[in-house]
């Protein structure tokens, strides 16, 4: 059976998902369509390179931030 590797971009994602969604203290299914909605999953992605070197907090912030400034 074929089975394709995620990218270390979307495995990142994935785990990224889940930490700040306990962060938050929502589910990651809900977490998920919010960063859907806010167009944030390709910001994220592509902010591989820094976040999975730094803290987990300072990716929250950075979304956090990123997701307020795409409300307005």
């Amino acid at each position: 059976m074929y089975r394709k590797e995620l990218s270390n971009e979307t495995s990142f994602f994935i785990y990224l998902l889940e930490k700040y969604s306990e962060y938050k203290g929502i589910s990651a299914t809900d977490c998920l369509q919010h960063f859907e909605q806010m167009q944030m999953i390709d910001y994220i992605k592509q902010m591989y390179p820094m976040y999975h070197t730094e803290r987990l907090e300072n990716a929250f912030s950075d979304i956090d931030r990123k997701l307020t400034t795409n409300l307005k």
